[in-house]
């Protein structure tokens, strides 16, 4: 038995995302262009790296180096699943291969979290999401590696100028990398001072907004389909999972007045709570606040 799923995600340094379900089979030894970041869901893998053998667990993350050869086989009778992203060698850069390839694996539940919320929201169209959490992602690993993570304060000008920038990309987006670049700034410090300031990360903040826009348009008489793409979503599809999940009924309930639920142009009252935290800790148990 064999179940196999995988794509390139529009997400700057992810080259494939490869999700599998084996019982038998066994790769030869290879090399691979980029890094190799793995974990596993079920069973166990053995696998020679560089002449050595190593296993992984579900316990465990492992980093593969790019140009290293290794193979892998299931260590177990009843086969294994994983979960891998293939990620482009400047991710990680060059001068950490002979760093990792000593020692691939890791024993880190944070790591762990923040990579298998990674891989929930690789499949989806939430571009500036998935790229704040392979931040995260690749912030622990060079902590791994011997490289320290980026310090210093976080200026609430810093956090201002990405409010700023976000609200004029409403519709369109905007990448981490983009936004970097643009404000001079390391990325996860970049995720830091904007949640620190604003108290949840940017693309929490930017599909809130996103929300705010199809409100206004569906009370205005606008159809879903319309909405979706001028407030910025992927399609209707899009727009209804994130608007049910904030807002808890479907854009197309929404917009009725009471005592005429057939009729557009209404006013309904919600429950909004927190997003989960980028780093992978415990979602906020503040008291969700009524909105309208």
């Amino acid at each position: 038995m064999q179940a196999v799923s995988a794509w390139r995600p529009a997400v700057p340094g992810v080259a494939e995302v490869f999700h599998a379900r084996f019982d038998r089979h066994a790769y030869p030894m290879h090399t691979h262009e980029t890094w190799t970041l793995l974990i596993v869901d079920d069973g166990a893998i053995r696998y020679d790296l560089d002449r050595s053998e190593h296993g992984a667990v579900g316990t465990t993350v492992t980093l593969l180096p790019p140009d290293v050869p290794h193979d892998g086989q299931s260590a177990t009778d009843g086969g294994f699943r994983k979960r891998v992203v293939y990620l482009d060698r400047a991710v990680l850069g060059d001068a950490l291969i002979g760093t990792s390839a000593g020692r691939p694996e890791f024993r880190d539940p944070l790591l762990r979290t923040r990579l298998d919320q990674l891989h929930s929201v690789l499949a989806g169209p939430e571009t500036l999401e998935a790229e704040s959490r392979l931040a995260f992602v690749a912030e622990r690993l060079r902590g791994h590696l011997g490289v320290p993570e980026p310090t210093g304060s976080a200026p609430p000008r810093l956090a201002a100028e990405l409010r700023d920038l976000l609200d004029s990309r409403v519709k369109a987006g905007v990448t981490l990398q983009e936004t970097s670049e643009s404000l001079f700034a390391h990325p996860t410090h970049l995720v830091r001072s904007f949640t620190r300031a604003f108290g949840l990360p940017p693309h929490a903040y930017l599909m809130g907004r996103r929300i705010a826009t199809a409100r206004a348009l569906l009370l205005a008489g606008r159809r879903p389909a319309e909405v979706a793409i001028e407030a910025g979503f992927f399609d209707q599809a899009h727009l209804n999972r994130h608007f049910v999940r904030h807002v808890g009924v479907s854009p197309g309930r929404y917009a009725r007045p009471p005592g005429n639920p057939s009729a557009p142009g209404g006013h309904l009252q919600v429950w909004n709570s927190t997003t989960r935290p980028l780093d992978g800790g415990s979602k906020d148990s503040s008291t969700p606040t009524m909105r309208s």
